[in-house]
Protein backbone atom coordinates (compact mmCIF):
# COMPACT_ATOMS: atom_id res chain seq x y z
CA UNK A 1 0.00 0.00 0.00
CA UNK A 2 1.22 3.53 -0.84
CA UNK A 3 0.74 6.71 1.18
CA UNK A 4 0.81 10.34 -0.01
CA UNK A 5 3.38 12.42 1.91
CA UNK A 6 2.79 15.82 0.26
CA UNK A 7 5.09 17.36 -2.32
CA UNK A 8 8.71 16.25 -1.92
CA UNK A 9 11.29 16.57 -4.66
CA UNK A 10 13.34 13.92 -2.89
CA UNK A 11 15.38 12.47 -5.71
CA UNK A 12 18.23 10.57 -4.16
CA UNK A 13 21.01 9.98 -3.67
CA UNK A 14 21.80 13.69 -3.58
CA UNK A 15 25.56 14.23 -3.58
CA UNK A 16 27.09 16.42 -0.92
CA UNK A 17 29.08 18.89 -2.97
CA UNK A 18 31.49 21.41 -1.48
CA UNK A 19 31.77 24.39 -3.80
CA UNK A 20 34.71 26.78 -3.43
CA UNK A 21 35.82 29.98 -5.16
CA UNK A 22 38.05 32.96 -4.51
CA UNK A 23 36.32 36.27 -3.83
CA UNK A 24 37.58 39.65 -5.08
CA UNK A 25 40.11 39.82 -2.21
CA UNK A 26 41.45 36.31 -2.95
CA UNK A 27 39.75 34.83 0.12
CA UNK A 28 38.29 31.31 -0.04
CA UNK A 29 34.49 31.23 -0.05
CA UNK A 30 32.90 27.80 0.22
CA UNK A 31 29.54 26.15 0.74
CA UNK A 32 27.78 22.80 0.91
CA UNK A 33 25.23 22.13 -1.82
CA UNK A 34 23.26 18.97 -2.48
CA UNK A 35 21.46 20.35 -5.52
CA UNK A 36 24.02 19.85 -8.26
CA UNK A 37 24.59 17.43 -11.08
CA UNK A 38 26.43 16.54 -14.24
CA UNK A 39 24.72 18.30 -17.14
CA UNK A 40 26.92 16.94 -19.96
CA UNK A 41 30.20 15.05 -20.29
CA UNK A 42 32.24 18.10 -19.26
CA UNK A 43 29.73 20.34 -17.47
CA UNK A 44 28.24 20.65 -14.00
CA UNK A 45 25.06 22.47 -13.05
CA UNK A 46 24.73 23.84 -9.52
CA UNK A 47 21.30 24.91 -8.32
CA UNK A 48 22.29 27.44 -5.67
CA UNK A 49 21.00 30.75 -4.41
CA UNK A 50 22.16 34.02 -5.91
CA UNK A 51 22.70 35.49 -2.44
CA UNK A 52 25.46 33.15 -1.23
CA UNK A 53 28.93 34.63 -0.70
CA UNK A 54 30.26 31.68 -2.73
CA UNK A 55 27.92 32.49 -5.62
CA UNK A 56 29.16 36.08 -5.63
CA UNK A 57 32.77 34.83 -5.60
CA UNK A 58 32.04 32.56 -8.58
CA UNK A 59 30.61 35.49 -10.53
CA UNK A 60 33.68 37.61 -9.66
CA UNK A 61 36.39 35.02 -10.32
CA UNK A 62 34.66 33.17 -13.20
CA UNK A 63 35.92 29.88 -11.75
CA UNK A 64 35.14 27.41 -8.96
CA UNK A 65 35.80 23.90 -7.72
CA UNK A 66 33.37 21.18 -6.74
CA UNK A 67 34.58 18.58 -4.26
CA UNK A 68 32.80 15.39 -3.25
CA UNK A 69 32.36 15.41 0.52
CA UNK A 70 33.36 12.31 2.46
CA UNK A 71 32.46 10.69 5.78
CA UNK A 72 35.84 11.62 7.28
CA UNK A 73 34.86 15.29 6.99
CA UNK A 74 31.10 15.21 7.58
CA UNK A 75 31.29 17.82 10.39
CA UNK A 76 33.28 20.21 8.23
CA UNK A 77 30.97 19.63 5.27
CA UNK A 78 27.90 20.29 7.39
CA UNK A 79 29.48 23.39 8.95
CA UNK A 80 30.15 25.04 5.59
CA UNK A 81 26.49 24.41 4.78
CA UNK A 82 25.04 25.94 7.94
CA UNK A 83 27.44 28.87 8.39
CA UNK A 84 26.96 31.75 5.96
CA UNK A 85 29.97 33.45 4.42
CA UNK A 86 27.86 36.61 4.41
CA UNK A 87 27.80 36.70 8.22
CA UNK A 88 30.83 34.59 9.23
CA UNK A 89 33.87 36.34 7.70
CA UNK A 90 36.31 33.59 8.75
CA UNK A 91 34.11 30.65 7.75
CA UNK A 92 36.87 28.90 5.77
CA UNK A 93 39.37 29.22 8.62
CA UNK A 94 36.81 28.00 11.17
CA UNK A 95 36.08 24.93 9.02
CA UNK A 96 39.64 23.68 9.48
CA UNK A 97 39.78 22.64 5.82
CA UNK A 98 42.93 23.15 3.74
CA UNK A 99 43.12 24.58 0.23
CA UNK A 100 45.71 25.13 -2.49
CA UNK A 101 45.31 27.11 -5.67
CA UNK A 102 44.27 25.05 -8.66
CA UNK A 103 46.85 24.76 -11.42
CA UNK A 104 44.03 24.86 -13.99
CA UNK A 105 41.53 27.53 -12.89
CA UNK A 106 41.51 30.51 -10.54
CA UNK A 107 39.89 28.61 -7.67
CA UNK A 108 40.88 26.72 -4.51
CA UNK A 109 41.26 22.94 -4.45
CA UNK A 110 40.16 21.61 -1.07
CA UNK A 111 42.80 19.05 -0.16
CA UNK A 112 40.69 17.26 2.44
CA UNK A 113 38.17 15.75 0.03
CA UNK A 114 38.99 12.81 -2.28
CA UNK A 115 37.66 14.19 -5.59
CA UNK A 116 37.75 17.75 -6.91
CA UNK A 117 36.41 19.03 -10.22
CA UNK A 118 37.99 22.31 -11.34
CA UNK A 119 35.61 24.46 -13.36
CA UNK A 120 35.48 27.60 -15.45
CA UNK A 121 32.20 29.50 -15.17
CA UNK A 122 30.33 28.88 -18.39
CA UNK A 123 27.23 30.82 -17.46
CA UNK A 124 24.39 31.49 -15.10
CA UNK A 125 20.83 30.56 -16.02
CA UNK A 126 17.83 32.13 -14.34
CA UNK A 127 14.91 30.72 -16.35
CA UNK A 128 13.91 28.16 -13.73
CA UNK A 129 15.74 29.15 -10.56
CA UNK A 130 19.38 30.16 -10.29
CA UNK A 131 21.75 27.72 -11.98
CA UNK A 132 25.52 28.08 -12.15
CA UNK A 133 26.99 26.10 -15.05
CA UNK A 134 30.67 25.23 -15.08
CA UNK A 135 32.90 23.59 -17.65
CA UNK A 136 35.10 21.00 -15.96
CA UNK A 137 38.68 21.56 -17.13
CA UNK A 138 40.33 19.10 -14.74
CA UNK A 139 39.43 16.53 -12.12
CA UNK A 140 41.97 15.67 -9.45
CA UNK A 141 41.71 12.78 -7.02
CA UNK A 142 43.59 11.60 -3.98
CA UNK A 143 45.69 8.60 -5.04
CA UNK A 144 44.34 6.60 -2.10
CA UNK A 145 40.96 6.22 -3.86
CA UNK A 146 42.36 4.94 -7.17
CA UNK A 147 42.34 1.36 -8.39
CA UNK A 148 45.62 -0.11 -9.69
CA UNK A 149 44.54 0.80 -13.24
CA UNK A 150 43.97 4.47 -12.28
CA UNK A 151 40.17 4.55 -11.99
CA UNK A 152 38.26 6.01 -9.03
CA UNK A 153 37.07 3.32 -6.62
CA UNK A 154 33.83 4.85 -5.31
CA UNK A 155 33.83 2.53 -2.28
CA UNK A 156 37.22 3.93 -1.19
CA UNK A 157 36.10 7.57 -1.37
CA UNK A 158 33.81 7.49 1.65
CA UNK A 159 31.54 9.80 -0.38
CA UNK A 160 28.41 10.93 1.41
CA UNK A 161 24.93 11.75 0.20
CA UNK A 162 22.16 13.92 1.64
CA UNK A 163 18.73 12.55 2.50
CA UNK A 164 16.06 15.20 1.90
CA UNK A 165 13.43 13.15 3.74
CA UNK A 166 15.14 12.88 7.14
CA UNK A 167 17.93 15.46 6.67
CA UNK A 168 20.71 12.96 7.25
CA UNK A 169 24.04 12.21 5.63
CA UNK A 170 24.72 8.66 4.46
CA UNK A 171 27.82 7.02 3.09
CA UNK A 172 27.58 5.81 -0.50
CA UNK A 173 27.50 2.01 -0.34
CA UNK A 174 28.82 -1.06 -2.04
CA UNK A 175 28.56 -1.82 -5.75
CA UNK A 176 25.44 -3.83 -6.57
CA UNK A 177 25.67 -4.25 -10.34
CA UNK A 178 27.50 -3.46 -13.57
CA UNK A 179 26.08 -0.68 -15.76
CA UNK A 180 25.48 -1.41 -19.45
CA UNK A 181 25.83 -5.09 -18.73
CA UNK A 182 23.52 -6.59 -16.09
CA UNK A 183 20.35 -5.96 -18.09
CA UNK A 184 21.58 -7.49 -21.33
CA UNK A 185 20.07 -10.90 -20.65
CA UNK A 186 16.57 -9.37 -20.51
Amino acid sequence: MRKDISVKSGVFPMPVLIIAAYDAEGKVQLMNAAWGMTSSADKLALFISEGHATTKAIRESKAFTVSIADKAHVKEADYVGIASGNSVPDKFEKSGLKAVKSQHVNAPVLEDFPICMECELEGIRTEDGYTVVGKVVNTSVDESVLTPDGKVDVEKTGAIMFDLYRHGYYEVGAKVGQAWSDGKDL
